[in-house]
This record gives structure tokens, C-alpha cells and sequence, in this order.
């Protein structure tokens, strides 16, 4: 192997090692060998197998290159142009992978139309389909059709890609009611520092599901005798928290009440589906969720689920900081009002039809048109807050926005441990941002973005913010192995081209 591409790999481990928070010995730890073999590597000294290769991207959850199929993929960006036309948002993500794991609760046919092709759901699927259940997409690929088992092989999960996501942790729900004991590997996704589940667990417990931890694995056992004598108070308002409490809820034969409950549009979504499913829930856009379970589901059911509100906030910051003219068509407003409205005391321009409704028949949409505005600055600082507050997944956005007013825009992003730290690679860019602590970063507008060539960080917002910076940086930039984006958005360069982007996908090893 070539010297210069010895260099290219060590760079790239480097900068996913770095990307990571690791040190160069945690990274000799998990793969057994010494912090030296490890600094040799990345300096390009060292000789290294594909082998070493494939156990180093598995240590770093980062694809350094792919055995037997293509190897990672990169974005190359020619920024500085401006967007135009229209575009539409696709169906949530958040709410497709919870209606995948809630497809579990059925032993009839679930269809469930407008499935995001994005790497979250395959991942889900590889679960799905390696323990018995049917999938196939129908109708020229647009929707997803779902066909269970008479009994989940829980033996047989697909590991390697349980660990990819943390979707998994939602199996827990909807297999206690048809397993006395079973597995689950530990949950994955985005690195955004330490999040536990407990209150999963608090949740659950009431249902009689006992969880251990061991070597990589949930062992899950469930006493039957165990059933909720009082509503279960979550003690956080999570989103994923409030829909394993209403996966377990659902087939338990009996009224299960359901405080501090998360109201986000997943949420809604879920309870929905389960309406369909003959599943009555009072409550619903409420943080207190009444359940009226059924103690057997065997119906075949079709369910829409409804657009994505981040990917909406998403294309609306690729306006903004490409200082362009845009219409994004079917903005689920219940879920960005707020985020609105601050854009307008910012100074924000833009336009909105009248509401209409999505195909679920219940959320409601409009279209939105964004034009090149003068911002400022918000007096008051960016944090999130549970629905209807601020959406927790919109804060980073916020941070290229900022970058783009005049001023300075403090963000807390009190909820996860890493993400503020991600958005500082916007200052490789050209941008402004001073770290305050591992929650707090203060950002100076406006920017004069720059070209660059950078690892993509491993949480999914930050990473498209990453994105939208080169997209308004003159000159060309490349963004390094992508797939944390595909994990949540559907083909996003090819649809940001369609409106005037100019981004090449392409793989280098």
C-alpha cells in the first residue's frame, strides 16, 4: 500500500478517533494494542490490514472503509450558490421507526405509507427481518408493508445492527407482552454522551419487565403478576420514554394512565397508529396519556405517517444561510411554531399558505415560503424545551442561523452532553463560536463562511449543520463519511441539488 494512502487512512482514523472524544489510548484499548502501534498508525507509519481497518471503523462506529461493498461515503460541496424553486419535507423519521417497532404489537398486516428510506430504518429492518418479520416495500418502493411471525426468533437478532441503532430500545414495549425472557443487545445511534434507561426502566417495571445488563445485552425477564395499580409518572417527558410506556400500555388489558408524558410529534403519530389499531388514548397533545388496551391486536391496518418537522427546520436553515428565496411545502406548523416565531423577532422574511391537513387526517401542515432576510440576533438565548417548546433536535440549526445575524446568540443545549461541542466545527468554516462549557456556545454574526475539507462530526443535527455551512461557503468543500446523515434524512444532496445545491457524492477507498 502507497505511503500517501497510509496517510490518508491515518488521517481519517485520527479524525474519527478525535470526532469520537477518544484519546489515542482509549482507541489502543479497545482494539488490544498500544497507544504507540495506535500514533504510528495515524502518522501513516504503519503498515495496517483491512482487517485492522474494519476493526478500527467498529471501534469508532465510523465506516474508515467498507469490506465486501462500497466504502464510505463523502460529500463534495461547491458552495456559495444560491437555492430556489421548491421542496417537500418527508415523512418523520422519529415517528417511521416507532411505528416499526410498534408493528410488533399486531399480528395482522401493517402498511405504512411514505416510509424514510434512511439508514435508521434499514437498520431497524435488518432487526425486524433477522427474528422472523416479513418486510417488503411496495408500491415502486414508496411504502413499507409489515408481516410478523407467530412468535419473534429472538435467538436469531441481527446484533451488528441492533448496536447501530438506538431504536432498539423501543423492541422493549411491545415484546413484553409476547415473551417471558428475551435479549436485546445495547442500544447505539448518535454519540451524544451518556444517556441512560432508566427511565425506560421505571416505566417498565410496572408492566413486570426486570432488566439485567450484561456483556452487551438486555436480559429481559417479565412477571406477569405485575400489573400498573396507579398512573405511571415519567420522570422525564421523553419522547422515546413516553412511547415504550405506551408500546407496553397498549395490548395490557386494562386502562393505563400515563403523566409527564412527552406530546412531540412522534408521540402523536404513535398514538394514532395505535387508534388504528383499535387502541383507544385520550389525551393525546397532552403531557397525560389515557390508554384503553387490548390484550390481543390481529388487525390489518394502513397508516400515514406525517412529515418531519426537523427536516422542515432543516431545508428552512438551508435558506437562511444561503441567503435564499425557497418554498418548503408540507411544514408540519404544530411542531415549528415556536422556532417561527423567534425567527421573526429576528427579522426573518417569510410567507404562509392556510393550514391543510397531512394524510394521517390529524396533523396539521402549511407550506412556507423563506426569503433573504437581515437578521439579528435574539435577545433572549436559543434552549430547548420539551413540546411545544423549542424542539430539542431544531437547536443546532439555530446555530448556523446565528452564525448569519448580526450579533451575538448565546445556545444551551442542556440536554445532551456532546452536541454543543459539534457545533464548533462550524469555526473550520469560518465561524465564530466559543465553547462556554459542555452545554453552552455563544456564536458571533455574521459569518464569512470558508471552504474546508473535514471529518463529519457523529450526531446527526450537527452534521447537517455542518453541511448547510459549506453549502454557503464560496468555494468547494468536502464533508468525510456521511452516513450518521443518511441515518436520518432521505437522500438530502440529491434533493438540495434539485433546488440549486451543487453536492457530489463520492467514494474514495
Amino acid at each position: 500500500m502507497a505511503d500517501d494512502y497510509l496517510e490518508r487512512i491515518g488521517k481519517l482514523i485520527r479524525d474519527a478517533r478525535q470526532h469520537r472524544g477518544w484519546t489515542q489510548a482509549q482507541l489502543a484499548e479497545a482494539l488490544g494494542t498500544s497507544q504507540s502501534a495506535v500514533n504510528r498508525v495515524e502518522r501513516g507509519n504503519q503498515n495496517i490490514s483491512l482487517e485492522m481497518i474494519a476493526r478500527i471503523g467498529e471501534a469508532l462506529d465510523s465506516e474508515i472503509v467498507s469490506l465486501g461493498y462500497a466504502g464510505p461515503m463523502h460529500l463534495r460541496v461547491v458552495g456559495g450558490r444560491r437555492l430556489s424553486g421548491a421542496i417537500d419535507v418527508k415523512t418523520s423519521k422519529n415517528a417511521c421507526v416507532a411505528l416499526l417497532c410498534a408493528s410488533l404489537l399486531n399480528k395482522g398486516r401493517t402498511v405504512l405509507r411514505r416510509v424514510a428510506r434512511i439508514e435508521e430504518v434499514y437498520r431497524l429492518l435488518e432487526v425486524l427481518n433477522s427474528i422472523g418479520v416479513r418486510t417488503r416495500w411496495i408500491n415502486s418502493g414508496v411504502d413499507l408493508e409489515i408481516v410478523p411471525p407467530a412468535e419473534p426468533v429472538l435467538e436469531a437478532i441481527d446484533a451488528d445492527a441492533a448496536r447501530r441503532t438506538r431504536s432498539i430500545i423501543m423492541f422493549l414495549g411491545p415484546l413484553l407482552h409476547r415473551l417471558d425472557a428475551f435479549k436485546l443487545p445495547y442500544a447505539g445511534g448518535c454519540d451524544l454522551g451518556t444517556r441512560t434507561i432508566e427511565p425506560h426502566m421505571i416505566a417498565l417495571r410496572r408492566f413486570g419487565l426486570d432488566i439485567t445488563a450484561t456483556e452487551g445485552l438486555y436480559h429481559a425477564r417479565v412477571d406477569r403478576s405485575v400489573v400498573p395499580a396507579r398512573p405511571i409518572v415519567l420522570t422525564e417527558r421523553g419522547d422515546t420514554v413516553t412511547e415504550n410506556a405506551l408500546l407496553a400500555a397498549a395490548r395490557h388489558d386494562g386502562t393505563t394512565v400515563i403523566r409527564n408524558a412527552s406530546s412531540n410529534y412522534m408521540v402523536q403519530d404513535l398514538c394514532f397508529f395505535l387508534e388504528e389499531l383499535g387502541v383507544r388514548v385520550d389525551g393525546i397533545g397532552t403531557t397525560t396519556l389515557t390508554v384503553h388496551g387490548v390484550p390481543t391486536i390481529d388487525t390489518d391496518v394502513d397508516y400515514s405517517p406525517s412529515e418531519d418537522p426537523v427536516e422542515a427546520m432543516s431545508l428552512l436553515a438551508a435558506a437562511v444561510v444561503t441567503e435564499s428565496e425557497l418554498t418548503i411545502r408540507r411544514v408540519p406548523i404544530e411542531f415549528l411554531e415556536i422556532e417561527l416565531a423567534v425567527l421573526e423577532e429576528m427579522g426573518l422574511d417569510h410567507d404562509r399558505t392556510a393550514e391543510y391537513p397531512a394524510d394521517n387526517g390529524r396533523t396539521r401542515l402549511i407550506d412556507l415560503t423563506v426569503r433573504p432576510s437581515k437578521l439579528e440576533a435574539p435577545i433572549d438565548k436559543i434552549h430547548p424545551m420539551p413540546f411545544p417548546g423549542l424542539n430539542i433536535d431544531n437547536v443546532p440549526f439555530f446555530a448556523a442561523i446565528a452564525a448569519a445575524a448580526q450579533g451575538q446568540t448565546l445556545i444551551h443545549d442542556w440536554v445532551y452532553d456532546n452536541r454543543a461541542i459539534y457545533l464548533t466545527d462550524l469555526n473550520r468554516l469560518g465561524g465564530r463560536l466559543q465553547l462556554l462549557d459542555p452545554h453552552r456556545v455563544l456564536v458571533e454574526g455574521p459569518t464569512r463562511w470558508r471552504a474546508a475539507e473535514m471529518m463529519c462530526p457523529p450526531a446527526l443535527r450537527p452534521a447537517v449543520v455542518v453541511l448547510l455551512a459549506m453549502m454557503a461557503a464560496e468555494g468547494t468543500s468536502v464533508l468525510r463519511n456521511v452516513y450518521v446523515i443518511n441515518r436520518g434524512y432521505e437522500e438530502l444532496a440529491e434533493r438540495l441539488n434539485s433546488v440549486g445545491a451543487q453536492i457530489e457524492i463520492f467514494r474514495d477507498i
